[in-house]
């Protein structure tokens, strides 16, 4: 099996933003917050960043909760967070998909925001990868929708069940009843905006921290991986 190379270079189609984690003190990556305000304030005053730590998150802060700029100021305005573009906020830039609370600054911000943030080791970015093709062999939208390579969305097989990696893949974008962590994929969307958690994954510590989040939106159990209710 081909699997994605180690370290990504200019030999990918999608831009990133590549990171110096020796610099940092704790590193975190955070799941879909899809305009839940609450849960992400919550979710940060647990992680009580100081001023040498990170939390980057995986994309879809904006759509289906109800207060996307509110976040979408919170991320911009800290240095301490970071976010590779969801494919929410690609709708939006491409107008499929529309908020009217949104500005000219916050259409910019989501401009500026790269497709994948990486570090040795490590790889964010919303969807995922295909465990058959090596990452140049990847455009943006393949990994900000990855889900199914050979499947139909939810149906799967599923990416991550078949990635043995390296990097170390950091995703969101599927919706999962638990978070999953494996050697080499760690996914982070536990359905906030749904009813179930915010996560946030301790990459130094190698452990979850989660809050609750509100149902705003009703999702059929079907597409919630995992949840056999």
């Amino acid at each position: 099996m081909t699997t994605a190379t180690h370290a990504l270079d200019d030999a990918v189609s999608f831009d990133y933003r590549h990171l110096d984690l020796e610099s940092k003190d704790d590193v975190y990556v955070v799941g879909d917050v899809h305009g839940c305000l609450d849960a992400l304030e919550a979710l940060l005053e647990r992680l009580d960043l100081g001023p040498n730590d990170l939390a980057v998150f995986v994309g879809d802060l904006v759509r289906k909760g109800p207060e996307s700029k509110a976040v979408l100021d919170r991320v911009r305005r800290s240095p301490q967070l970071l976010s590779v573009r969801g494919n929410n906020e690609q709708k939006i830039l491409e107008g499929s998909a529309s908020l009217s609370a949104l500005d000219s600054t916050d259409h910019q911000y989501l401009e500026s925001l790269p497709t994948a943030i990486s570090w040795d080791g490590g790889l964010v970015v919303h969807g995922g990868v295909d465990p058959t093709r090596p990452l140049s062999a990847h455009s943006a939208d393949d990994v900000s929708t990855m889900r199914s390579p050979n499947g139909d969305g939810y149906d799967g097989p599923f990416w991550f069940e078949r990635y043995d990696g390296p990097p170390r893949v950091f995703f969101g974008h599927t919706v999962l009843a638990e978070p999953i962590e494996r050697a080499w994929a760690v996914g982070l969307d536990t359905g906030c905006v749904y009813g179930g958690t915010l996560t946030a994954y301790d990459v130094g510590r190698e452990r979850t921290i989660r809050v609750p989040g509100t149902g705003h939106v009703d999702r059929s159990a079907e597409k919630i991986v995992g949840d056999d209710s």
